[in-house]
């Protein structure tokens, strides 16, 4: 394939843009080389600046769940757009996707609109420490939750000292009252409460982790988590951003019958435009001004063109009992044909899959962890991931990103993907 314009594109964006993106996952850091510039998509493709065609695995990290410019959500944005783009009011249909959401996802009574996943999560924190009126949070290593300072933390010298900021500008101040635990480890999670008694507002985790590559909880994990923060007076808040209305209606918590205090969501419930939202019951959700304490606010929260696209998305997922079906089907039919042609070729792996998300793991071991991810081999994933490209598959550039399968996918789609495998698997 040529990549003549995309490589212009992005030396003139290089110019204005800090490093050419404007989210450092876009750019080939992690495998080299430049990021492609697509120009637009249909259903499961991607077409880019050099009118090269893909099938998508990344599927804009998640909402694309029924393909790229779905006609539903195409047409109600358009006919929205033809009324205004933002009016910084209440209008009609914020209240219609807010009753939407909450008929199919359990345990909450009311949800408040943002504008991303990362707004999502961080008012979601500042609720549960308002709510609780404690200040520390409890996150997991490898689970990322927006780059709002609290969530920027890495581990400290031992598993009950203090985060360290993970990035420059991120204060001691902020990284003192994060704590970090190890995903899929109850024990690691027990230790900083016994360390940090009466202190710890919320835990808040991605049920199904999705920034390590597709890692679900094992064993009694989630349940486990509920256990723990009943227990101790916490608020257990499930990042739900990837996984909301993707894995099924009601989202992890319906899949695994696993309650959560607090819900976040993104991605699908936008239908590609920027959404995001937090949920609760209606105790908590009435600590929000202006009802009641805590501050959050936002001009362009509900903005109607986003809310007609998440209404037209949610419509269609409630009104099809098949479509989860369908997705987990179309995914265990790729995993199988992954695994198949790998073997054949002798290339170590593991294949992490659930429900609609999945991921290859070039390591020989389980991936159950950040520690446990980040021991596969990188050299390996950088070559599978350009053979891919140069296949006509796109996936994530990066090894720590989980895949998202569209129901727009045909069986024979799935096919040239694994026989792509098999040709990228003869060279590694």
């Amino acid at each position: 394939m040529q990549y003549k314009r995309s490589s212009a594109l992005f030396a003139q964006a290089e110019k204005v843009i800090p490093g050419g993106v404007n989210s450092p996952v876009r750019a080939f850091g992690a495998v080299g080389g430049s990021p492609i510039f697509i120009k637009k998509a249909h259903g499961p493709y991607l077409i880019d600046a050099d009118d090269n065609t893909y099938i998508d695995y990344i599927n804009s990290w998640g909402p694309m769940i029924l393909g790229h410019a779905y006609p539903p959500v195409v047409d109600a944005v358009i006919e929205k757009t033809k009324l205004g783009t933002s009016f910084g009011t209440p209008t009609e249909i914020e209240t219609k996707i807010a009753e939407l959401a909450v008929s199919m996802v359990p345990n909450i009574d009311k949800i408040r609109f943002v504008n991303s996943g990362t707004e999502a999560c961080m008012s979601a924190v500042r609720l549960a420490r308002g709510f609780t009126g404690k200040d520390k949070i409890i996150k997991f290593a490898g689970c990322y939750h927006g780059h709002s300072d609290s969530f920027l933390i890495q581990a400290g010298s031992g598993a009950v000292t203090f985060g360290a900021p993970n990035s420059p500008g991120v204060t001691q101040g902020t990284a003192k009252d994060t704590l970090l635990a190890t995903y899929n480890d109850l024990e690691s999670v027990r230790t900083l409460l016994n360390a940090n008694k009466d202190e710890i507002a919320c835990i808040i985790v991605e049920p199904v982790a999705g920034n390590m590559g597709c890692i679900p909880p094992k064993g009694n994990f989630l349940e486990g988590l509920r256990a723990l923060c009943t227990e101790h007076n916490i608020l257990l808040i499930f990042d739900e951003v990837m996984t909301g209305f993707r894995l099924t209606k009601g989202g992890v918590q319906q899949l695994l019958g696993v309650a959560a205090d607090i819900v976040c969501f993104g991605k699908v419930i936008g239908g590609g435009l920027p959404v995001g939202a937090f949920a609760a019951r209606e105790e908590i959700m009435n600590y929000l001004a202006p009802i009641g304490p805590v501050y959050q606010a936002g001009t362009l929260s509900g903005n109607p063109l986003a809310m007609a696209a998440g209404l037209a998305m949610l419509e269609a997922l409630n009104a099809d009992n098949a479509v989860y079906n369908r997705l987990e089907e179309k995914t265990a039919y790729l995993h199988k044909g992954m695994a198949m042609a790998l073997e054949k070729h002798r290339v170590v792996h593991t294949i992490n899959r659930i429900g609609s998300m999945i991921s290859v793991h070039f390591s020989k071991t389980p991936v159950v962890d950040f520690k446990s991810a980040a021991e596969g081999n990188n050299d390996t994933f950088k070559a599978f991931f350009h053979g891919m490209l140069k296949e006509g598959i796109y996936i994530a550039p990066s090894a720590f990103e989980t895949w998202f399968i569209t129901d727009a996918l045909s069986y024979e789609d799935l096919d040239k993907t694994i026989e792509a495998v098999n040709v990228v698997a003869a060279s590694l």
